[in-house]
């Protein structure tokens, strides 16, 4: 299946494309985006890939003159063969607008994080794609860290016991903003950590614990010269009682545990990253011949009760591997109708509910209350695929 790329910064070039690249059944043909040296470190990895200036050339490819018919055979290498996939890696702004065409085109797509700007637009994609009988699914990577998938595991065999606080922390020392979109205060696009890794703590929350009930949420512009959130704290009430304290920074002299899961039998603390960002950025690539995802000893959480990992205290748990690669093979099977969408946007819009409820919070001082839902959580059997415990079997 071919996949036509919008978008070469960042997520596109780091994450997006290797992991297309890396996966059996999918071939990354174009890449859109008109800067040349973009094009051209594109073109050194990727020595096939063709270009696109812009996302209308990839829907021109499904009705042009190179659309498969009775005079035109399914040739791979004609220069208009139609795409199977539109993978969304562009600024934030643009993800509502390109998805949309994209569906309208007839494609299933992919969209990076955060699919939209709120949860009405990502529910109003999300019933253009259920309309037009197409995939839409949201790129949640973090759901692949190793810590993430090693914490998951442990609640599901009842370790830690019923979980009563989830403390999640994604935090930097960048006391220098690094401009751009991301740091732009403008709200059009979308930029700020609360949007940023808010998206992957929130996230990961309510795939552990389910739907909010309550939100609290404290942000603040702490770098001079930065114009947007650059250090932000939520805490959720879930309605099965966990409560969730989830701290984004950019500002943080010294970093706190990854997670510290506090349950009623053990508490689980984790420090560090998954490593699979800092491969990618590096130039390592996921390949059935070497492990990929694994963190040394080291690195690994430690599970106790009554001492502090600090001071040794607790067992050491071996990491699970990080598995971003599972994601886009996930995908695969959904488009080949033998899997599951990994991530659906009713999901990304159930996260995009917390953090617009947070932004309130933070804005006005107040504790905002969500309304009852029942679309589905992350943790229903549709995303068998992460091999994540169904939530009614959580011990929480």
């Amino acid at each position: 299946m071919r996949v036509g790329l919008v978008g070469y910064g960042l997520a596109g070039s780091v994450f997006h494309a290797p992991l297309i690249a890396a996966t059996d059944g999918l071939v990354l043909d174009t890449i859109v985006t008109s800067n040349e040296e973009r094009r051209a470190q594109a073109r050194a990895e990727f020595p096939g890939v063709r270009f696109a200036a812009s996302p209308q050339e990839l829907w021109e490819r499904t009705d042009g003159p190179g659309a498969p018919g009775p005079d035109n055979p399914l040739d791979p290498l004609h220069p208009l063969h139609p795409l199977d996939l539109i993978v969304i890696a562009s600024p934030n702004k643009t993800h509502v607008p390109i998805a949309t065409a994209a569906l309208e085109a007839g494609l299933p797509v992919v969209v990076d994080k955060p699919v939209a700007g709120t949860a009405a637009e990502a529910r109003a994609l999300a019933a253009l794609a259920e309309e037009r009988g197409l995939l839409l699914s949201v790129f949640q990577n973090r759901r692949w860290d190793n810590d993430f998938l090693t914490l998951a595991r442990l609640i599901a065999d009842g370790a830690l016991g019923d979980v009563q606080r989830f403390e999640s922390r994604f935090e930097r020392w960048r006391p220098q903003p690094k401009g751009g979109w991301r740091e732009s205060g403008d709200p059009q696009e979308i930029g700020g950590l609360l949007y940023d890794l808010g998206s992957h703590v929130v996230d990961q929350a309510l795939t552990l614990f389910g739907p909010a009930a309550l939100v609290y949420a404290e942000s603040d512009v702490r770098r001079p010269g930065a114009a947007a959130d650059d250090d932000t704290f939520i805490a959720i009430t879930h309605v099965n009682g966990v409560r969730s304290h989830l701290y984004v920074s950019a500002t943080t002299a010294q970093l706190g545990p990854r997670f510290r899961v506090l349950g009623r039998s053990a508490g689980y603390v984790k420090y560090g990253l998954d490593p699979q960002e800092a491969d990618l950025r590096a130039g390592l690539r996921p390949a059935a011949d070497r492990p990929w995802g694994e963190e040394p000893e080291a690195l690994w959480g430690r599970i106790g009760s009554g001492e502090s990992p600090a001071t040794g205290g607790g067992t050491p748990v071996r990491s699970l591997r990080g598995d971003y690669p599972a994601y886009y093979a996930a995908v695969t099977a959904a488009l080949r109708g033998t899997g599951e969408n990994p991530v659906t946007a009713l999901q990304a819009a159930a996260a995009l509910d917390v953090l617009e409820a947070a932004r309130r919070s933070a804005r006005e001082g107040v504790t905002v209350k969500l309304p009852a839902t029942t679309a589905p959580s992350a943790t229903d059997s549709d995303s068998d695929s992460t091999d994540f415990p169904d939530t009614e079997e959580q011990p929480v």
